[in-house]
């Protein structure tokens, strides 16, 4: 067995092991909670050891099974992929040790389910981010959907169960629907599911037919949360702040849109994108998707929920970035990157005030950051990137985004960028500047938890807060090392 597989190997098996483990392990808070964040620790080290090799021209390969002529269970490394399980895995890293803090001050029941969970999710992110065919992506695209349910339905009361169904019966549901019988398509066409570079079924369909695959393999993938299939994003809101983090930044919905670039850039390829009559039509449902989306975060007061919607805005950047293919490919994996450091970040701000003082609408927190400074300059620095602000690492992604649509003939979509962008420093900048003033005859919210959020809450968001302003000057090499994806090659 070469390094490279090995390497594969070791990414998927570590996080089954840590849920084994966790398993094992669950009456000692303190030795799950070590196990969870070393495995974490230790597979973004392997995560870097595999990016490093893409970036050095020999990406890792490995077949695990063929059941059928031209579909396998395999897995090939590119630069999308490469990053997208970096970012995952430092994240979960940083996730872990955040959710130490909120669960343990949240007393919540069922932790070692929680952190097994966890585990298991990671494990469907890193088949995901690894696929070499659309295939091998589709069984780990599942394995993440029904290991993410438990964590949507935590809580177990009548809220959490009846979102846990909605989340189930939306993305299980679009998959088994539209997903899978656009990936059969695929493979009807083409013989295979394999990602090749320049686009699988260039010149082996012609645009009818591929506008009903593609059409079928956007809204199969529901966890980018394009408009009609969205619903599951905002009702999941009821799950503890951790798993906030993990569905709007680390895995879930990062892993719809990672899906939708694959699918572009390796499936179709640019010029059958440019060809395919249905695409034209779905740049215009993501264009809406992100006005709309923007301007239903601004009526939420309940904070949790207007940061999803402004996932559901966020998101529809990514795809449309997918469906004008091309340059802009790379473009929708940088904004990929530094929107799960901004909304990370914006996460677990929210949790940690809610776990200080037990509020979660943004029209109670007046004052409130002069109590709990930290959280809101990191609440207020996560906003600025996602605005897309200087000198925050949002700035270029959405700026590139946008140059990139203008570029492409795309001027609705420009500008309904660049209007969302607008709306968000309404309904985001409020919060952070509105709680470090002083408040008006009403003091604010006294700390519920003795001392307010615990610290190792409040470290890692220090931390990604500090990597959004890190982001910004890291976006050029992130684009060289991406730029390969752009140019059609491997």
């Amino acid at each position: 067995m070469s390094t490279g597989e090995a390497l594969i190997l070791a990414v998927l098996i570590l996080p089954l092991f840590t849920a084994g483990v966790i398993y094992a392990v669950g009456r000692a808070p303190d030795v799950r909670e070590t196990i969870t964040l070393m495995a974490a620790i230790a597979l973004a080290i392997l995560c870097a050891a595999i990016l490093a090799r893409t970036a050095q021209g020999n990406p890792p390969e490995l077949t695990l099974a063929a059941p059928l002529p031209g579909l396998k269970i395999a897995f090939q490394l590119e630069p999308l992929g490469a990053l997208f399980a970096l970012m995952a895995a430092t994240l979960w890293a940083i996730n872990s040790l955040y959710a130490f803090g909120y669960m343990r001050a949240r007393r919540e029941a069922h932790q070692t389910r929680f952190y097994m969970c966890f585990a298991l999710a990671m494990a469907g992110v890193m088949g995901i981010a690894m696929a070499g065919n659309l295939f091998t992506l589709f069984v780990f695209y599942e394995i993440l959907t029904f290991s993410t349910y438990p964590l949507v339905a935590h809580k177990g009361d009548e809220a959490a169960r009846k979102a846990g169904r909605i989340y189930l019966g939306m993305l299980a549901g679009a998959s088994v629907l539209f997903m899978l019988p656009g990936i059969v398509g695929v493979y009807h066409f083409a013989g295979s599911t394999d990602f090749v570079n320049g686009g699988l079924l260039a010149g082996k369909i012609g645009p009818v037919a591929a506008s009903v695959l593609l059409v079928l393999l956007v809204f199969g993938t529901a966890k980018a949360a394009l408009m009609p299939v969205h619903a599951w994003l905002p009702s999941a809101m009821v799950a503890p702040a951790p798993v906030s983090t993990l569905l709007h930044a680390v895995a879930v919905v990062k892993a719809g849109v990672f899906t939708l670039l694959k699918v572009s850039a390796y499936i179709f390829g640019a010029d059958l994108m440019a060809a395919t009559p249905a695409t034209q039509w779905l740049i215009w449902v993501a264009a809406a998707t992100i006005a709309i989306a923007s301007l239903v975060a601004m009526s939420k007061d309940d904070l949790k929920a207007r940061l999803a919607w402004s996932t559901i805005g966020q998101l529809a950047y990514i795809t449309s970035a997918a469906l004008i293919g091309g340059a802009a490919i790379a473009v929708g994996e940088l904004h990929l990157l530094m929107h799960a450091a901004a909304k990370i970040t914006l996460f677990m701000c929210a949790g940690a005030i809610y776990v200080a003082t037990g509020i979660s609408r943004v029209s109670e927190m007046r004052g409130l950051g002069r109590r709990m400074p930290l959280t809101f300059a990191a609440f207020l620095i996560g906003s600025l990137s996602v605005i897309g602000l200087p000198p925050l690492g949002g700035f270029w992604s959405k700026f590139l985004l946008i140059a990139t649509s203008f570029e492409a003939g795309q001027t609705i979509t420009a500008w309904a960028m660049i209007a969302s962008s607008l709306v968000s420093m309404l309904y985001l900048l409020p919060i952070a500047i509105l709680g470090l003033m002083p408040p008006k005859g009403v003091m604010p919210a006294s700390f519920t938890f003795p001392g307010g959020a615990p610290r190792l809450s409040l470290t890692p968001l220090a931390i990604t807060a500090a990597g959004c302003v890190l982001l910004f000057f890291l976006a050029d090499p992130v684009l060289d090392f991406l730029q390969p994806v752009a140019g059609g090659a491997p």
